[in-house]
């Protein structure tokens, strides 16, 4: 493993990998589910280390370097009231997030986190350093914008910023019994309304852990996680659709972005054998919710869940061409996750 502090030993550790013949792998978070930020038999070239974070808050942008977590960059631009979209969990890489593509509670306003990438400085395999950008190295830059972590090693990163400061947030669930019911609603609901709102459908095994009441502790249920990013005085308004359905637990109210940013890592803890799949959808077919319904009634382990997140809205409005991103016409991309119990 190779614990890189600066962009020259990047370049150190590519060229000694490079001269044994060994497979390489980049570490940033290490928050990936198969485990992509390590290697056997080979290099691990370890980015932790580098992750500082420079915010101009005039400019509305921020350098990250390539090892730091969501954590640290929500942090640091919180202090200017300024954010941009990435991720649900502090502890999150956001190096691997980015070059995914990188969707969270500000998407369906300011669309995915590589939307809002300005530049990306590169070590690249026969150890140059170059900045991608629109006016420079473009193809390359295309590239990093949802092409994954398959071009070189990303040292930092420069993204744009929004004024985000306190949010209207927190999950509301229901009863396992009524995931149809709820997953249809927000089917049919959220599309249609204002980008300021977000929120996630999950079934799940409610964790023992705060902000879930203890009577609700270990029952199977389904939930929405909502972020709204408009007046608080419309609030109310924004929300009473979801409180018609009557949750049997309403956990919504008003908290600094970063905290919604990491109520949940708990949920995710390391060391963990996770298992992921995903797909992209357009819409939920009742069919699908009815497999939905099945699925949450079935759930085998506490860390076994399904997320629905909402890719519309300024995501859409990025052409299909424009990134590397292939999934422009999505409205919602979907993680079913597995965990091994004895793990």
């Amino acid at each position: 493993v190779a614990k890189c502090r600066s962009v020259a030993d990047v370049q150190a550790a590519l060229d000694a990998g490079r001269r044994a013949g060994l497979p390489i792998a980049v570490r940033g978070g290490g928050h990936n589910g198969a485990g992509l930020g390590t290697v056997d038999d080979g290099l691990v070239i370890d980015l932790s280390p580098m992750d500082a974070v420079e915010v101009d808050a005039d400019r509305r942008t921020a350098r990250v370097q390539g090892g730091a977590t969501l954590g640290r960059l929500d942090a640091a631009t919180h202090e200017h009231g300024l954010a941009t979209p990435a991720g649900i969990i502090s502890t999150t890489g956001v190096g691997g997030l980015t070059l995914g593509g990188g969707h969270g509670y500000l998407t369906r306003r300011y669309g995915l986190t590589i939307d809002n990438l300005l530049a990306a400085d590169v070590v690249l395999a026969d150890g140059r350093v170059v900045t991608a950008s629109e006016t420079e190295h473009p193809d390359l830059f295309w590239a990093l914008r949802g092409g994954g972590g398959n071009f070189g090693v990303v040292t930092s990163f420069t993204f744009r910023l929004h004024p985000v400061h306190t949010v209207i947030c927190g999950p509301t669930a229901w009863p396992v019994s009524d995931t149809a019911d709820v997953l249809r609603w927000y089917r049919d609901f959220l599309p249609s309304a204002d980008e300021d709102l977000y929120g996630f459908f999950a079934t799940l095994t409610v964790p023992p852990v705060a902000p879930f009441p203890e009577q609700f502790h270990l029952h199977k249920a389904c939930g929405i996680v909502w972020c709204y990013l408009g007046d608080p005085a419309d609030a109310e308004e924004a929300f009473a659709p979801v409180r018609a359905l009557e949750p049997a637990f309403d956990g919504i109210h008003e908290a600094p972005y970063p905290a919604l940013q990491s109520v949940f890592d708990g949920l995710y803890p390391p060391g963990y054998q996770w298992y992921w799949r995903g797909d992209f959808f357009r819409t939920v077919p009742d069919a699908a919710v009815e497999e939905h319904a099945r699925f949450a009634e079935a759930l085998p382990t506490l860390h076994s869940t399904m997320h629905l997140y909402p890719i519309d809205g300024a995501v859409n409005r990025v052409g299909a061409d424009e990134t590397a991103f292939a999934h422009r016409d999505a409205t919602y991309s979907q993680a079913i996750v597995g965990v091994d119990p004895a793990s």
